[in-house]
């Protein structure tokens, strides 16, 4: 390891759980509880697989099973489709706005009503978050390179991208919506600003996380080509392999 990522981390896992992408099967996470994570780091880690929630890095270890694959968007050969320009020109009033993490009773009262409602419609899993809870989460560990790009209609909320603008790229945390606005499809209009962001700051990537086969929950992810499609979960002295789908 390179002396410069030499950084104190407290590493564990979870015991087997339900997995929440492909039914009957098992998952196990791989975490990596890092404090004082630097850029060059969290660049490192997430261009190898790993997600970011808080001080906590961590991916999958499933038993015989390795069908999430981690998937990047290749931004400076990205063409939107037309049902994707129909997402910007839907969202031509909306207000958009990038600043490091915060907390308020929006933010926390807009990711419950996000959540119950894909917890009606899609079969969600629902609990609802607390303030320590969502700032846990989503507000620490963004220390330099961690940011939050928020969407405004009508002089309210209606949705909050997290994300990390890294070395490479921007890794896209998590998006959450006001199920009132579903008409504006912001959740393919927040990739494209990520997209448009990224440009403009002459990053090559946005890594959009886990991609299973077949999960309809993932079904947008491959929607924005090309992309790569990472092998396994290399460690830090590896090369990373990703490979090219158009």
């Amino acid at each position: 390891m390179q002396k410069n990522l030499d950084i104190a981390s407290v590493d564990f896992c979870t015991l087997d759980y339900e997995c929440a992408y492909l039914p009957g099967k098992k998952t196990r996470m791989y975490y990596r509880y890092i404090p004082e994570a630097t850029k060059e780091l969290a660049s490192e880690l997430i261009r190898r697989g790993w997600r970011r929630f808080g001080h906590s890095y961590f991916h999958p270890i499933c038993n015989g099973c390795n069908e999430c694959k981690s998937l990047r968007i290749d931004v400076q050969n990205f063409k939107p489709s037309r049902s994707q320009r129909r997402a910007m020109k839907r969202n031509r009033e909306t207000k958009v706005y990038i600043q490091s993490p915060s907390l308020t009773y929006e933010h926390v009262e807009l990711y419950n009503k996000y959540h119950l409602y894909k917890s009606q419609k899609s079969g969600w899993t629902y609990y609802e978050i607390d303030l320590q809870t969502y700032y846990e989460e989503f507000v620490v560990g963004a220390h330099d390179f961690g940011k939050e790009v928020l969407y405004f209609a009508e002089g309210k909320l209606i949705g909050a991208d997290l994300i990390d603008i890294l070395d490479d790229g921007i890794s896209s945390i998590y998006f959450y919506y006001d199920p009132d606005y579903e008409k504006l499809s912001l959740g393919i209009y927040s990739l494209l600003v990520q997209i448009d962001l990224a440009k403009r700051m002459g990053l090559k990537w946005i890594y959009l996380g886990y991609w299973v086969d077949g999960c309809p929950s993932f079904a947008y992810k491959t929607r924005f080509t090309p992309f790569e499609l990472l092998d396994g979960f290399p460690e830090l002295e590896q090369i990373p392999l990703w490979h090219r789908h158009n």
